[in-house]
């Protein structure tokens, strides 16, 4: 039995204005990513990668097309409902990271929770467990400029895992990181898709892409199998 699907894309379309051109960047998506699946999405700049990653993060909203996370169509909802999903459903690893600085990695970790209204000592636990599932519990106390890239970057994870999110998206997750330590961080990403998280990762690098379950290219406003 199939498992259910986590995100379904359908005839997606996503263009902006530059000044009175309209310039169409998505043309029309079709994407279903179903639980427990590891896909990435590769494509060179300029593709519309980072259009897309918006999109699948309840960071934008198409023009056209229905997109339904969860079984919910979330294509137009309210500003308020689409925060709360983005919250409760999706988990994000940035390739800059986007710590906040000056701030334990502990604290880090636990930000996304404070936006659920979960008591302090209940985030600063669940902040705890999740730096110790990435192998981070003894930096608990170091702010990001203490840590190294790829300590840095299991800080991020750590953060994304800590609402037990539905999806998690990973934008270039190795892209500022040298090769050892970006396939130190890819080992983590095979952990999590072994325990049955869903993860897109968003990607130009091939090598990156080979790991996954399977593989789409964005081009000319599409997704096209690659497999």
């Amino acid at each position: 039995m199939e498992s259910p699907a986590v995100v379904s894309m359908r005839a997606v379309a996503r263009a902006y204005r530059r000044g009175p051109v309209t310039v169409p960047v998505l043309t029309h998506v079709d994407l279903e990513v179903h639980q427990g699946e590891w896909l990435a999405i590769i494509g060179p700049s300029g593709s519309g990668k980072s259009t897309l990653l918006n999109l699948l993060g309840l960071l934008d909203r198409p023009d056209a097309g229905v997109y339904e996370l969860c079984g919910e169509d979330v294509s137009d909802v309210g500003d308020n409902r689409q925060a709360e999903l983005r919250n409760r459903l999706i988990g994000f690893i940035f390739q800059s990271f986007n710590l906040i600085p000056r701030t334990s990695a502990l604290e880090n970790v636990a930000t996304p929770l404070l936006y659920r209204g979960a008591p302090r000592a209940a985030r600063l636990a669940s902040a705890d467990r999740a730096l110790s599932q990435v192998g981070l519990a003894d930096r608990a106390d170091h702010d990001p400029g203490e840590l190294s890239g790829g300590e840095t970057q299991r800080v991020a994870i750590a953060r994304a895992l800590i609402g037990d999110p539905a999806l998690i998206l990973a934008d270039e997750p190795t892209g500022n990181l040298d090769a050892a330590t970006g396939t130190e961080i890819l080992d983590v990403l095979r952990s999590l898709h072994a325990e049955g998280r869903t993860l897109i990762v968003i990607t130009h690098d091939v090598d990156v892409a080979a790991i996954a379950d399977r593989r789409v290219r964005l081009a000319d406003g599409q997704l096209f199998p690659t497999d």
